[in-house]
C-alpha cells in the first residue's frame, strides 16, 4: 500500500509535471472507484491544475475554482503518468486495471490503476477535501507532529503500538510497511502497549518516525512514479524480509501473520531475543 512517502513523491511529481496544465477531460472506467457524483467529472474540463499535495495517505490534485480530485490508492492502486496516451478514444468501462484517467491539454496526463480483484481504490471530486470522510477523520500528520502532540495522540488510544501507529485517526500517513521500519528503528516490540510506554520510549519512537519517514521521502523525491515501488522496497530493513538477517544485528527477521496482513520484526533488536507468537501457526499446531 502506498504510504506517506510514496504519496508525497507522487504529489511532487504532479507538481513538476501537471501543475500549470489545463484538464482536457476526466474519464472514469471503473464506476465503483468514483465515490462522488456532484460535481460531475465533466466539471474538471478546462480547469487549470493549480496544486498537488496530500492528506496522510490521500493524494489531492487541486484544480482552479476550488475543485479537488482526492484519491486513496488503497492496497493495490497506483498513479501512472503518461507523456502521451496511445489513443484519443475515451476509456470504456470494463474489468481492466485503469480506474480513472485525467487527460491534460498538452496530450499528457495520468491514469489511476488498481491491480487484483479487490477493488478498493477510491476517488472523490469535491469542492473541499474535508468533505471526504477519510480525510475529515485524519489525525495529525505523522511527519509533522511535534513530540507533545505525538505523545498525546499515541497515549490517547490504548492498544498495541503497531496498531495504534497505523490508525489514521491517531496519526496520518503510516501504514503496515513503515510502521515495521519505525518500530525496528525505535527498538520496540510491535505488541508493546501504548499506555505502558515510558517518556523516553515515546521520544525515541517520535524520533524514529521522523527519521524513517523523512529518509523515505528524501529517497523518493525526484523519482519517476514507475520507480517509486522499487525505491521503497530497496529502503526497507525488516518489512517483507522474513528469514533474512537483520542489517543491524544479524539475527533472523521473524514474522507474525494475521488474516489479511503480516508484520516483520527483529527479535534481538525489538523483543529481547524472544520470538512473538504467530497466531496463524498457533492455530495450526492446535
Amino acid at each position: 500500500m502506498p504510504e506517506l512517502p510514496e504519496v508525497e513523491a507522487l504529489a511532487g511529481y504532479l507538481r513538476e509535471r501537471a501543475v500549470g496544465r489545463r484538464v482536457d477531460r476526466v474519464e472514469v472506467a471503473a464506476i465503483s472507484a468514483l465515490k462522488t457524483y456532484d460535481p460531475a467529472p465533466s466539471a474538471a474540463a478546462g480547469r487549470e491544475v493549480v496544486a498537488a499535495g496530500r492528506h496522510g495517505k490521500f493524494l489531492d490534485v487541486e484544480f482552479a475554482g476550488d475543485l479537488h480530485l482526492v484519491v486513496h490508492l488503497a492496497r493495490a492502486g497506483w498513479l501512472h503518468y503518461r507523456e502521451a496516451f496511445p489513443s484519443a478514444a475515451p476509456l470504456k468501462p470494463g474489468k481492466g486495471p485503469i480506474a480513472l484517467r485525467v487527460r491534460l491539454d498538452d496530450g499528457s496526463g495520468f491514469d489511476l490503476t488498481e491491480a487484483g480483484t479487490q477493488k478498493k481504490l477510491a476517488a472523490y471530486l469535491v469542492t473541499d477535501p474535508a468533505l471526504v470522510p477519510g480525510v475529515s477523520r485524519l489525525g495529525p500528520d505523522a511527519l509533522a507532529a511535534d513530540l507533545p502532540t505525538f505523545g498525546t495522540r499515541l497515549r490517547g488510544r490504548r492498544g498495541q503500538v503497531k496498531g495504534v501507529l497505523t490508525d489514521q485517526e491517531v496519526l496520518a500517513g503510516v501504514g503496515n510497511a513503515y510502521s515495521d521500519e519505525i518500530l525496528h528503528t525505535a527498538r520496540l516490540s510491535p505488541f508493546a502497549l501504548t499506555n505502558r510506554l515510558t517518556d523516553e520510549q515515546v521520544a525515541t519512537l517520535h524520533e524514529a518516525t521522523r527519521q524513517v519517514l523523512g529518509d523515505a521521502v528524501q529517497r523518493s523525491l525526484g523519482q519517476r512514479a514507475a520507480e517509486l515501488k522499487g525505491e521503497k522496497r530497496a529502503g526497507l530493513r525488516v518489512h517483507a524480509r522474513t528469514g533474512l538477517p537483520c542489517p543491524v544485528c544479524g539475527d533472523t527477521i521473524r514474522e507474525v501473520s494475521f488474516a489479511d496482513s503480516s508484520l516483520q520484526y527483529c527479535p534481538k533488536c525489538q523483543t529481547g531475543g524472544k520470538p512473538l507468537a504467530d497466531r496463524r501457526l498457533s492455530r495450526l499446531v492446535r
